[in-house]
């Protein structure tokens, strides 16, 4: 595997253009197996998720052109359903967990569905109950084989039905969702998930003449209907790199201008960076990080610490609570972090009291950091990435440290984050990767 030597301590200026959205790549790029005609997928990221997932849809039959570096075409008129219990997909799909999302378009347009149990990042429990629930409310029968930890749904017509979800899941209210825009009759989906991601999803298929009401909220009402057409949908910036991008600025003591933003699918994103003393200003549909040399954590009103907490949509995103940790260690003040969704998440903050961070880990959910105001620089060590964002949290901490740090294990950051090194350098960094 690949791996990052970062070497410390540079400022960066520039402007940083964000990729298209992960999380909602994987939701719309499934879609386009619900109808036999031309979907055309605009701001698409070259990550390796979402190049695996493409890959997949290839192996079912779907026809892709790449127009460009960021803009796709697919054509779904001729799958061969009977694949997803080859050799080939069950290796394929066993390594990426967005797999999971192939299961309700396959449902509701071919009667059946077959994952391999998924993999992905190793942060906690990921429990896809909630996704099979949905399917059996709409008249799916579900099986799970203990042999080959391999899940199946099968069904001749799905039947729209009242929904109350058992969790707000996003995949599993996308996967749901999916399923239920080509049942027969009416579904109603409640404590669904709201998501910027959800909502964009439900465009999309509005777009290609589904039935959905309720967007943005969690009731959603769907109409059935006999088919789906074609569209063109443009995915979101994404919003997880653009925070990702806030608190590396903040770390580096860096300018940085992120462009287009979609400030209005941000929620608030903004305002969590801002309590952390992190200033940002709006410009258009652009957010300035101004250099600052220090910043300093806000209290609550009776001065008590500040707790941050991560939660369904429309709270903090549990995918940002790693950035937040790491960007906590060189602030002033100090901040509770209790990341309530997953129970493995936290456990990267080793590496960052290795490099000199003042973390006290109090237990699965929840770490305490006391912040060092600059006092006390990040050094550098060697270290490993566990996930996704844990990997940029390290990576931000790097370049903030003195010295050298070696990040190993980086296909984990390739799987979110685009050509990541490259860009960061293009405005200052000093990443080199190597085999």
């Amino acid at each position: 595997m690949s791996s990052f030597i970062i070497e410390g301590g540079h400022q960066l200026k520039g402007d940083l253009h964000p990729q298209g959205a992960k999380n909602e790549a994987l939701q719309v790029l499934s879609a386009v197996l619900l109808t036999p005609e031309t979907v055309v997928m605009e701001n698409v990221p070259d990550i390796l998720d979402v190049n695996k997932l493409i890959e997949i849809l290839g192996d079912l039959g779907v026809k892709i052109r790449k127009v460009d570096a960021s803009t796709y075409e697919f054509k779904a008129d001729n799958i061969n359903p009977d694949y997803i219990t080859s050799k080939g997909f069950i290796e394929k799909a066993s390594k990426l967990r967005g797999s999971v999302m192939l299961l309700g378009p396959l449902l509701a347009r071919f009667g059946k569905g077959f994952i391999p149990k998924p993999g992905g990042d190793k942060i906690g429990r990921r429990r896809l109950d909630t996704h099979f629930l949905g399917f059996n409310d709409l008249g799916a029968k579900f099986e799970y084989d203990n042999d080959s930890e391999s899940f199946s749904v099968t069904a001749k017509q799905l039947k729209g039905t009242y929904i109350h979800m058992d969790e707000i899941s996003v995949t599993g209210t996308a996967n749901v969702v999916m399923a239920a825009v080509l049942a027969k009759g009416k579904t109603t989906i409640y404590n669904a998930a709201c998501e910027p991601y959800v909502q964009q999803l439900c465009r999309m298929l509005n777009s290609m003449g589904a039935k959905i009401s309720g967007v943005g909220s969690n009731l959603l009402s769907i109409e059935g209907v006999e088919s789906l057409g074609g569209c063109t949908h443009r995915i979101l910036p994404d919003m997880i790199e653009i925070g990702s991008f806030i608190g590396l600025a903040a770390m580096t003591q860096s300018e940085i201008t992120i462009k287009n933003v979609g400030y209005e699918h941000l929620g608030i994103i903004p305002k969590m960076f801002n309590r952390m003393g992190i200033i940002t200003v709006r410009n258009g549909d652009d957010i300035v990080i101004p250099h600052q040399k220090n910043y300093t954590i806000d209290t609550f009103i009776d001065g008590s610490i500040l707790t941050i907490y991560d939660a369904p949509w429309p709270g903090f995103t549990p995918d940002l609570m790693s950035i937040m940790l790491v960007v906590a260690t060189q602030a002033k003040g100090s901040v509770l972090i209790h990341q309530k969704m997953f129970e493995s998440r936290l456990f990267f903050v080793d590496k960052l009291i290795d490099m000199g961070a003042q973390i006290i880990l109090c237990d699965p959910h929840r770490a305490t950091v006391i912040g060092l105001d600059r006092k006390y620089p990040l050094r550098g060590i060697t270290m490993s990435s566990p996930d996704i964002r844990a990997g940029v949290a390290l990576l931000i901490a790097a370049m903030s440290a003195e010295g050298k740090s070696v990040i190993n294990n980086i296909d984990q950051i390739d799987r979110g984050y685009q050509r990541i090194d490259e860009r960061l350098n293009a405005l200052g960094a000093k990443i080199i990767r190597t085999p």
